[in-house]
């Protein structure tokens, strides 16, 4: 069975972030451009720290691609931490005596600091959070990008916005298949914050000034749309095979997130089962029928399910939603114990954001566009790009006699 399959490395101030995607087809058009413009999209939003202004994201292609095309191997890429600069030293590979200034043994709670450095035997906690820091989401976008490249060659497009920070919520939204993809892509973008509601992006980004002022952070909920993904994604067959749950699983491996719902959430523990299920229409399909419409065989009038029914895609928009916590690091510090006095302290300061919500969304597209590019890849797999598209043409042929 064909696989997608990534792994990365680096460190927040190390030289280089790195990425390795395997299971692409070959064929596939690439180039950095078509990554950097999500590279660039992470580094945006109102509440952002000083780290945004020193770094310019751009990811370099070392191997996998040529002439513009993959060419079946592994991807290999690498976004060079600007930083470096400043850090040779506390950061160095080889053996040598770091800057005492630079050795972290306040942990910060709220963060991997503590737990991560009894796990590991560290007793300078740089060695945790260099790793466990969000820096390494930056990489993750690079691969989501590529990911969402081979989506939209079948026909598949992600897109997210922020419905709520700091307990500022946008208008609440029903479930329903009806969702105009265009006009959240469109106002979302245009928002300071992520968000498709412009009266609630003024009050968002006061609730974050508000924080700012007082040293603290905000966290926030996000929402990721997936436009026109096939029906059959997934499987009931196995617990680890279930779409819904792997979805979760790639959302909450996302650093500050706590929660994922799926659809309409945890709002279905509290009503009848009748108000939840969404009701199956059928007509017969037609030549002209638009994707998603009425008119093209099975179709639903409501999307409490959110796109996915016993760890299947069913047709419908896949509809995601993450809450992330406040950053771990406050200006105004907690308190803290020191590792190795044992006595208390304010937890150190490490350079952070007051809110990153905007950005998480961001990640939040890559994470699911790599599942989703992974479920495509076991469907419908080939070595190449055209014999993938074959796989696919012939199954939506298949679906229209089903």
């Amino acid at each position: 069975m064909m696989t997608l399959r990534v792994l990365t490395g680096g460190e927040s101030h190390g030289q280089m972030l790195v990425g390795i995607l395997e299971g692409l087809p070959a064929g596939l058009p690439l180039e950095a451009q078509d990554i950097n413009g999500d590279l660039s999209r992470r580094q945006k939003g109102y509440g952002r720290g000083g780290r945004m202004r020193i770094e310019k994201d751009r990811v370099q292609i070392v191997a996998g691609v040529r002439d513009g095309m993959t060419m079946g191997g592994p991807v290999c890429m690498m976004i060079e931490n600007r930083d470096w600069k400043n850090w040779q030293k506390v950061m160095a590979v080889e053996p040598g005596d770091s800057p005492p200034e630079k050795v972290v043994t306040k942990p910060r709670p709220g963060h991997a600091d503590l737990a991560g450095a009894i796990k590991y035997g560290h007793h300078d906690v740089r060695n945790v959070l260099e790793k466990a820091s969000a820096r390494e989401t930056a990489i993750r976008v690079a691969v989501g990008a590529v990911a969402k490249k081979l989506l939209c060659q079948f026909e598949v497009s992600i897109i997210s916005h922020v419905v709520e920070i700091g307990g500022v919520c946008t208008p609440a939204r029903a479930g329903t298949a009806r969702i105009d993809f265009d006009a959240i892509q469109r106002l979302s973008e245009e928002s300071e914050v992520r968000c498709a509601d412009a009266g609630t992006t003024k009050k968002m980004m006061a609730r974050i000034k508000e924080a700012k002022l007082k040293g603290d952070s905000l966290g926030g909920v996000f929402e990721v749309l997936v436009a026109h993904p096939p029906i059959g994604l997934g499987s009931y067959s196995q617990w680890d095979r279930r779409l819904n749950a792997r979805l979760a699983m790639a959302l909450m491996s996302i650093q500050a997130i706590k929660g994922v719902e799926i659809g309409m959430g945890f709002e279905v523990a509290r009503r009848f089962g009748s108000e939840v299920h969404d009701e199956i229409f059928y007509d017969p399909p037609r030549k002209t029928a638009k994707k998603g419409s009425p008119e093209s065989g099975f179709y639903r009038k409501t999307n409490n399910a959110g796109g996915v029914e016993g760890g299947v895609t069913n047709g419908q928009p896949i509809v995601l939603r993450a809450a992330m916590k406040p950053i771990a690091t406050l200006y105004s510090p907690l308190q803290s114990v020191d590792l190795v006095t044992k006595e208390p302290f304010e937890a150190t300061v490490e350079r952070s954001d007051v809110c990153s919500v905007p950005a998480a969304a961001v990640v939040g597209e890559a994470v699911v566009a790599f599942e989703i590019a992974a479920e495509i890849v076991r469907k419908f797999g080939g070595d190449h790009l055209a014999e993938m598209r074959r796989n696919f043409q012939a199954y939506q042929e298949d679906l229209k006699t089903f």
